[in-house]
């Protein structure tokens, strides 16, 4: 059973934000319904290790690409600063 923790008004400010107290996550998905409703999912940012699917199609053609000799001139990175190794 759900219980109602918590229960306020809010006023959108001049950028029509509004702010949300002591929330609990922080990130949400939102979704605007036509009747002027507002849902706040607690939302989890995108994996950081997770490569998409169209990234993966992207490097699979340039990958093709390589192999059939479609490269681009060298690219000279003399000029560069160097920079601190870690």
């Amino acid at each position: 059973m759900v219980v109602i923790t918590k229960e306020y008004d809010a006023k959108t400010d001049a950028k029509k934000r509004i702010t949300l107290r002591d929330s609990v996550c922080r990130y949400y998905h939102v979704v605007v319904y036509s009747d002027g409703r507002i849902l706040l999912e607690p939302g989890v940012p995108a994996k950081p290790f997770e490569i998409s699917e169209k990234t993966l199609a992207m490097m699979d053609r340039s990958m093709e690409n390589f192999k059939q000799g479609k490269v681009s001139a060298p690219i000279d990175l003399s000029s560069m600063p160097k920079t601190r190794k870690w």
